[in-house]
């Protein structure tokens, strides 16, 4: 049986290119009931455990902070994310735990048996157990992304890849890792934007680094985030960064970003492989500080650090 329940050849051929609803029975899987993410939680590895809070303004992405679980176990964490704002990022659970390795399998099967001629590869399952109320702010991802809802809901606004939303410069930046994913936002923008509503059951996924923002509805939120890249999604990502490369080392003014395989983005890849294999980029991400713990005796209060 299809996990997704409405692929057409339309949807198929669009897939990578395109921003896509999709509907699915991922939420119906005993694995995303309380047991089964308490289990995720104790057994996932704490270490990598992204543990996050923030503010209620959407502009106001710099109050994203990062905090640490400690010791909690898996049902207080759960417990945590229902009575508190935070945001908990477990990236890469397909790597971790062998369920979602298969559950990984499973999904990007049935992406290759419906999408002609698909190639995928870097597969990063990522599940999402968020609060009532918290957000993800104005960002973009240099993968492909697609984000399946399991339980709660939430609102996406998903944004042109094009100025004013993001600049080619400020692709760049992200791309060569000199700032973080996260950048100014206008609430104008909204205007510009597909409005997505997701409940259990929705999967939406959008074109390559188009940015995008979420909110959650007032319940606990469990979504699970795909990030994968296709020959072609990688291709442009080496050539944003030659033109990053060639921007800062031969002054070119507005390097265009080719698509595909030609003889331009050909070249730019070489770029990017040389300029990687001579370190003639540093990268300068913005590295959040642990701010906060959460408290194993109030659920929902952070204490500081």
């Amino acid at each position: 049986m299809s996990i997704i329940t409405d692929w057409t050849p339309e949807k198929g051929a669009a897939f990578t290119k395109a921003n896509l609803a999709f509907e699915h029975g991922l939420h119906e899987r005993p694995m995303f009931k309380d047991e089964g993410l308490e289990e995720l939680l104790d057994r996932y590895p704490r270490d990598q455990m992204g543990v996050f809070t923030m503010g209620e303004d959407p502009v106001a992405w710099t109050t994203w902070r990062r905090g640490t679980a400690g010791t909690l176990s898996g049902s207080r964490l759960l417990e945590a994310a229902q009575s508190g704002r935070i945001w908990l990022n477990l990236r890469q659970t397909n790597l971790h735990l062998p369920e979602y390795a298969r559950l990984g399998d499973e999904i990007f099967a049935e992406k290759h048996a419906h999408v002609p001629g698909l190639r995928t590869f870097k597969h990063d399952l990522g599940m999402l157990i968020s609060s009532a109320n918290a957000q993800v702010f104005y960002h973009l991802d240099v993968p492909l992304v697609s984000l399946w809802q399991l339980r709660g809901q939430k609102r996406v606004w998903v944004y042109p890849v094009a100025d004013p939303y993001v600049g080619d410069e400020a692709l760049e930046k992200i791309v060569l890792r000199e700032t973080a994913e996260q950048f100014a936002f206008d609430p104008e923008w909204d205007k510009g934007a597909e409005v997505h509503d997701l409940t259990p059951g929705k999967m939406v996924t959008w074109a390559q680094n188009a940015p995008h923002r979420i909110e959650n509805g007032p319940m606990l939120n469990v979504s699970l985030s795909i990030e994968f890249m296709t020959p072609e999604a990688l291709m442009r990502a080496n050539v944003i960064y030659a033109n990053g490369v060639l921007r800062r080392r031969l002054g070119a003014r507005r390097p265009r970003i080719q698509q595909g395989f030609t003889p331009g983005a050909l070249g730019k890849l070489a770029v990017a492989r040389g300029a990687k294999a001579l370190k003639l980029q540093k990268p300068n991400p913005r590295v959040l500080p642990t701010s906060f713990r959460l408290d194993g005796e109030r659920l929902g209060a952070l204490l500081p650090v």
